[in-house]
């Protein structure tokens, strides 16, 4: 006689252990202490993006007292901090409040399937080392895992490239022996992670050149916020805290507003910061002046202007062309130059992959994310007991996080009190005109844009991108809205709330 395997059940499941899953967690105890739940991580180490990254220099380009938690204050000198820094930040919020001993490593999950009659998921999880798999069911399931996969970058075709007799790497799979010390070092992009390696690589290489198709908006910030700092002297570190956050969020507004409402006076004045941190008679126009407007796509931030230090002091060039073919010793461009190399760095880009790929279905459908509108910027239309978090593009990405994560705990405190076993979105008008959910011109974003959920014209299917609109709708506003949905254990239809 066999005996039946019991499998686990927990309250809610947390899919990742980076920084929106640790938050996700903090909120979820202070908030439901009763309820039981994990954190699923594939890797073997708790931090995410700050853990996955290896590359020299590799930093943030958002100010740490928002980038970190609300409930935890950054208390380094520097604002803009390395990923060693930020991952101690992390693992040691994680282990004061004992939300380390709930993770549980190499388990990547793969499917996830939602039971109406039983209102919860059973979520398949596969050791990705062995392939062992076991399954658990929960009555939430909380993606916390980003948008981008973890185990593949974007390179896209370069003709002749396996003709190059040097070392080709991609920044997300650097390797721990990789020595660039006196040699040649073409770095391929002109993104964040392309200006954030080009001054750390120029510290040591014999040449740096940061090789574009098209330019990006470059601005200088400070590494050290000093009115921070202060305020933190005068103050202390707790409440100074709270006041830190707000000023720093109310720049980050202001500075977004001034691009969106006024592009070309924007962009006259970065150009204008720009020439006066190059050498005089550099070619601004050619290498520092995009196509596009200032924050369509991210403005690059470094931090005390160390890229354009390493371009003064000749020790990293900047050249805006386009790759003819890779040689045997370098790469040729469109122009005729060839740029010799050492090493190649593929700055290039990222693959998007939503939810960790996790392959989801509901009573037996499976759920196609293109089909899917996003509600409150947090949940998929016709999917019950799922949120997941994404946060800003035009500023601190947790900043959304914080909030996303207490409407979720709202969410569950109000399940409880009218004895509900479910809920889920569903557009009171099916024919709601809708666009992509990640609406930014990215070349990472186009080019999964189909494969992503979708955002609709209005509240709450709009996405918002503002924190203090957000703050009202995610925080202040009530739970209750006639486009969710809410289900009690053994109920056949649907009672809105």
């Amino acid at each position: 006689m066999t005996t039946p395997t019991t499998v686990e059940h927990l309250d809610v499941l947390i899919v990742g252990a980076g920084i929106s899953g640790i938050g996700a967690a903090w909120y979820l105890q202070r908030d439901h202490p009763q309820r039981t739940f994990a954190l699923l991580e594939a890797r073997g180490a708790t931090g995410g993006t700050w853990d996955l990254f290896r590359y020299p220099g590799v930093r943030s380009d958002s100010d740490l007292h928002t980038f970190g938690y609300e409930f935890a204050p950054w208390r380094e000198p520097r604002s803009i901090a390395g990923a060693d820094r930020i991952l101690a930040y992390l693992r040691g919020t994680a282990a004061e409040h004992g939300i380390d001993r709930q993770v549980r490593f190499h388990s990547r999950v793969v499917t996830a399937a939602w039971s109406s009659e039983q209102a919860r998921w059973t979520v398949e999880v596969e050791h990705p080392g062995t392939g062992e798999r076991t399954t658990l069911t929960c009555g939430w399931l909380f993606c916390a895992g980003g948008y981008y996969r973890y185990d593949e970058g974007f390179t896209p075709h370069f003709e002749g490239r396996e003709r190059f007799g040097g070392q080709l790497v991609h920044p997300q799979h650097w390797p721990e022996d990789l020595d660039t010390t006196g040699k040649r070092v073409v770095v391929i992009g002109s993104g964040a992670t392309a200006v954030t390696l080009v001054p750390a690589l120029a510290e040591t290489a014999a040449s740096v050149t940061m090789l574009q198709r098209t330019p990006s908006y470059v601005m200088p910030v400070p590494a050290e916020d000093k009115l921070a700092n202060r305020l933190r002297r005068v103050l202390g570190e707790e409440r100074a805290h709270p006041l830190i956050r707000r000023t720093n969020i109310a720049k980050g507004r202001l500075v977004w507003q001034f691009c969106q409402r006024h592009p070309e006076r924007a962009r006259k004045l970065i150009r204008w910061v720009n020439a006066r941190q190059l050498p005089e008679g550099y070619p601004v126009d050619e290498h520092f002046n995009p196509p596009y407007g200032p924050w369509d796509q991210r403005l690059c931030a470094v931090p005390d202007g160390d890229l354009f230090r390493a371009i003064r002091e000749g020790r990293a060039e900047v050249v805006t062309d386009r790759i003819d073919t890779f040689t045997e010793t370098g790469v040729r461009l469109a122009s005729g130059r060839e740029l010799p190399a050492d090493v190649v760095v593929t700055a290039t880009g990222l693959n998007l992959q939503a939810f960790g790929g996790i392959a989801l279905t509901v009573d037996g459908h499976p759920v196609h994310l293109a089909d899917t509108v996003v509600y409150k910027g947090m949940m998929l239309s016709g999917v019950p007991n799922f949120a997941f978090a994404v946060g800003y593009t035009n500023s601190s990405w947790t900043l959304k996080i914080g909030l996303l994560c207490e409407h979720v705990t709202r969410l569950l405190a109000h399940l409880d009190a009218h004895g509900y076993a479910s809920c889920r979105p569903e557009p009171a008008d099916p024919d709601m005109p809708t666009r992509p959910f990640l609406d930014f011109a990215a070349g990472y974003v186009q080019r999964s844009v189909d494969q992503l959920p979708r955002q609709g014209d209005r509240t709450p299917w709009l996405t918002s991108m503002d924190y203090r609109t957000d703050r009202t709708l995610l925080r202040a506003d009530s739970v209750v809205d006639p486009e969710l949905l809410f289900t009690r254990a053994g109920d056949a239809e649907r009672a809105a709330a």
